[in-house]
């Protein structure tokens, strides 16, 4: 498919603008309006009732939270300034996984989706910069926001020094340890890290003093960014997965993976996600997910989470806070608890404790399935993966990369030629101290008991109709 130049019109265009042109969307897709069962509105924890505008546009910014609250939009224009970003790094590779298939002799084609091919290295930039972009167009100083495996801070730290605007992350404390280096590219940045809990703000406080021996998790951080933005003037706060203005624009990824498929001829019969608060998951599926919700195709959808922190596979569907302190509104989510402190698992950026509203009501209506899998088993497949693809996975991306070797060796085993479609998030080039961990044999699994998940779901807010 690949050409240097292709032939329009009798003029010569150059590869490059050819793809800008014909293989990136202009649009992003909002799944939620070709969903039948739409998911529960966002409530008011003061009041048990659902979230306006004006209340959400104390937290983010005006035009995010009308995205946020918008579910019958199916098609969103993409703002030119967004779309001259994108095309620094977009459209991203849809890559054949031949030497992965050809190791595990498998009659499956298998194809990645790969979202590292740019300076944050992941999918994250996708939203990182649109979120900046509405920040800066409605007069903002800044921004604040958490990041579990850096990742997200990574990409929020470059879109804001792209367009001036101040950025302050609050980073999962055994992140900041563990990936010292993530910090300093946020740092290089522009951004100011601070590792979470911390003594900054009053949750952070209060939370230090309730688990003084906490290594932090994605909910703890998340409260303390949303009390920097509130307690500042001319700040907002911008999320980097779970809510569904980010799956709005993480839509980019399926989009083109659908535009290239369809070019191949190709039509995939799985497609598997990591999935932690579900942007990456929810960005490759959307089209296809669309699709099947409109009845014009079928596909098997995998979502892979830690067994360390399993929100679909042994979580709670019900309202529950979308943070550790129980500052931010109640989201009908697949939950573990808003209190529950995952192990520090090395997948940082899928220590949260539950799960994109949008997934968890496709998931409980069975258009989606989900599987949780140990750390030495997706470390040992991303080895695997990159001595023959070339590639060094990110822990997150090798959650998929490991149940989707295990459909193709299913497929070995049964005969059948099934077509494999997964998303490569981004690189583990700074996961290095993980890979260690692996190498050295000193890595540990986790699996989470009964009773350790009972008493974090005892502690779910009383909603009216929720038992």
């Amino acid at each position: 498919m690949r050409k240097e130049e292709k032939m329009m019109d009798n003029k010569e265009i150059p590869y490059k603008i050819y793809l800008e042109e014909h293989e990136m969307p202009k649009q992003w897709y909002n799944l939620r309006a070709d969903m039948k069962n739409k998911p529960a509105p966002l409530l008011n924890p003061g009041t048990g009732k659902p979230v306006t505008l004006e209340e959400m546009s104390g937290i983010f910014c005006e035009e995010l939270a009308k995205q946020e609250l918008d579910d019958q939009t199916p098609y969103i224009d993409i703002p030119d300034e967004i779309l001259q970003f994108y095309k620094m790094y977009r459209p991203a590779p849809l890559v054949r996984a031949y030497h992965l298939e050809k190791y595990l002799n498998t009659p499956a084609k298998i194809y990645y989706k790969f979202e590292g091919n740019n300076t944050s290295g992941s999918h994250k930039l996708n939203s990182a910069i649109a979120q900046a972009y509405y920040a800066k167009k409605q007069g903002l100083k800044g921004v604040t926001t958490e990041t579990g495996a850096g990742q997200w801070g990574t990409a929020l730290s470059m879109a804001c020094a792209f367009l001036g605007l101040d950025c302050q992350v609050y980073m999962v404390k055994v992140s900041y340890e563990q990936k010292p280096f993530r910090r300093e590219v946020m740092r290089t940045y522009g951004a100011d890290v601070t590792p979470s809990p911390s003594d900054k703000t009053e949750v952070g406080r209060k939370i230090r003093a309730q688990f003084p021996d906490t290594n932090g998790s994605l909910g703890c951080a998340i409260s303390e960014a949303v009390e920097a933005a509130v307690t500042q003037e001319g700040y907002r706060y911008v999320l980097g997965s779970v809510l569904t203005q980010v799956l709005i624009h993480q839509s980019v990824i399926g989009l083109e993976t659908k535009i290239a498929l369809d070019k191949y001829g190709e039509k995939p019969d799985i497609i598997i996600g990591c999935a932690g608060g579900g942007s990456n998951l929810g960005g490759l599926i959307a089209p296809f997910m669309g699709e099947k919700l409109r009845g014009e195709a079928d596909y098997r959808v995998i979502a892979v989470e830690p067994a360390s922190c399993p929100s679909f596979t042994r979580g709670t569907y019900a309202y529950d806070f979308c943070d550790t302190g129980a500052i931010c509104p109640l989201a009908k989510m697949y939950t573990l608890g808003s209190s529950f402190m995952p192990a520090p698992n090395h997948a940082g950026g899928l220590r949260y404790h539950g799960m994109s509203s949008v997934l968890s009501q496709l998931y409980d209506d069975n258009y989606m399935e989900a599987v949780s899998v140990t750390q030495t088993e997706v470390f040992e497949a991303a080895e695997q993966f990159a001595r023959v693809e070339g590639i060094l996975p990110a822990p997150e991306s090798s959650h998929a990369i490991r149940v989707a070797m295990d459909e193709a060796i299913r497929c070995r085993e049964t005969g059948e030629e099934k077509t494999i479609l997964f998303g490569l998030t981004g690189t583990g080039y700074f996961d290095m101290y993980a890979y260690e961990k692996f190498n050295d044999g000193e890595m540990e699994n986790y699996t989470l008991t009964d009773e350790e998940i009972a008493e974090s779901i005892a502690k779910l807010p009383k909603v009216p109709g929720q038992e």
